[in-house]
């Protein structure tokens, strides 16, 4: 019943929180005398700060409504172009001009771990520029009805390569996170096939190939319960009246809650800091918080097969490391990888995925050539660093967009070269 509980929590605050909304505008209102002071300052900040802790954060837009290419800006149009009912392939057409060289075609992965897809759009913002960008946008799963059946990590994979397949030939993917596994284990079943359209590179970020090495606090807890500990407390049915009613799911909010705790100083200390740049009517800095947290706090629930499957899988059996992950029955055997390039991708201080374990794919596709593979690890950032901030658009950015054009099947190689960080 903690799903429902949530639930009626959430509603039983609705009116409380129209009425502090309601006060903050008058507060805030420069025609009210009282905003002028700082008694009206800090009522209005403490109402905002009420509102935005209690309320639900939607699916945020990706807002990238043009880029620079060649130096010059152009339009972006956002489209989806493949649907199934867990993810929509969303294009990020850029209107560059008629018979203008092809760049490389880009599959971003995002992760299927609480977040939407939208959390990558400095990944994607980043990226543009260079590349033809193509994003999985994985659906709530307690948006999706129970008729349309269930969604598991072999479900996972097949998507990938079912998306792979519809993008055609050269196309890179990027693997930011928690697919990182799936990416790998798809373009090893392509490459055992034989699969012509198996992908001209594999980019994986931050991801969880090995996390017997440097384990984190999320690794640990996989560790220390068993399956049926995660099966009996974080599984719920989607209560009524959503879409996906009955559906069992791993709910966003208990993801959420468990990355909260991790840094919860941190995020209290945030909040304060917000509280005073409101009194103090620091706008860019209360509107930082905002465009962070309207991010961070939008959350979407997992279907409890794929969530529970890929603990087991994943992060206790150590299946793909080990080389004993099977998918339909096909064993994932990463050393029939030869033709696709690898890059990897680790940040110094990531506190989800330690150092290393993303760097274990380089050690277990054994057949990739020397000349096919790289390994980058960027110092100074945690996880999040990894794929987004100023360090990505200056540093990991124009690496993965030269290691794309370099392995490209269909152009002559172009090396660049970027100063900072340490490759291997």
């Amino acid at each position: 019943m903690f799903y429902q509980l949530y639930e009626l929590n959430h509603a039983m605050m609705a009116p409380w929180r129209a009425a502090a909304d309601a006060m903050r505008i008058a507060y805030a209102n420069p025609l009210n005398p009282i905003a002028h002071t700082y008694m009206g300052r800090a009522a209005a900040a403490g109402l905002e700060v009420f509102e935005r802790t209690t309320r639900r954060y939607g699916k945020p837009a990706f807002g990238l409504p043009e880029t620079v290419v060649d130096g010059v800006p152009v339009a972006v149009q956002e489209r989806i172009v493949w649907r199934e009912p867990f993810c929509n392939l969303i294009h990020f057409r850029r209107a560059v001009p008629k018979g203008r060289a092809s760049d490389p075609k880009v599959l971003i992965v995002a992760p299927m771990s609480g977040h939407y897809a939208t959390l990558l759009r400095g990944t994607v913002e980043a990226l543009l520029p260079q590349s033809d960008i193509y994003i999985t946008d994985w659906i709530d799963a307690r948006t999706v009805p129970l008729t349309e059946g269930m969604f598991d990590l072999d479900d996972y994979i097949d998507y990938v390569i079912n998306m792979l397949h519809f993008l055609g030939p050269d196309t890179h993917v990027i693997a930011v996170c928690q697919p990182a596994v799936p990416v790998l284990a798809a373009v090893a079943i392509m490459e055992a096939n034989d699969d012509p359209l198996s992908p001209s590179s594999m980019t994986l970020m931050g991801g969880p190939i090995d996390t017997r090495i440097n384990p984190t606090a999320v690794n640990q807890l996989a560790k220390e319960k068993p399956l049926s500990w995660f099966r009996d407390n974080v599984v719920m049915p989607v209560p009524f009246p959503q879409v996906g009613f009955l559906r069992p799911v791993y709910p966003g909010f208990l993801q959420l809650s468990g990355f909260m705790s991790m840094n919860l100083d941190r995020h209290l200390t945030a909040t304060k800091d917000f509280f005073e740049h409101l009194v103090k009517n620091d706008g860019d800095a209360a509107e930082k918080h905002r465009d962070f947290y309207d991010e961070y706090m939008a959350v979407m629930d997992l279907t409890a097969e794929f969530y529970l499957q890929t603990v087991d899988v994943v992060f206790m059996k150590h299946a793909l490391p080990k080389g004993e992950m099977f998918h339909r029955g096909q064993e994932v055997d990463t050393t029939a990888i030869r033709k696709v390039a690898l890059l990897t991708v680790e940040g110094e201080n990531d506190d989800i995925s330690g150092v290393g374990q993303t760097q274990a794919a380089q050690t277990i596709c054994t057949n990739i050539p020397d000349n096919m593979r790289l390994h980058y690890m960027q110092p100074d950032v945690g996880h999040y660093g990894v794929f987004n901030g100023s360090r990505f658009r200056r540093e990991i950015a124009p690496r993965i967009a030269a290691f794309h054009r370099e392995h490209a099947r269909s152009a002559k190689p172009v090396r660049q070269v970027i100063k900072g960080g340490k490759t291997a």
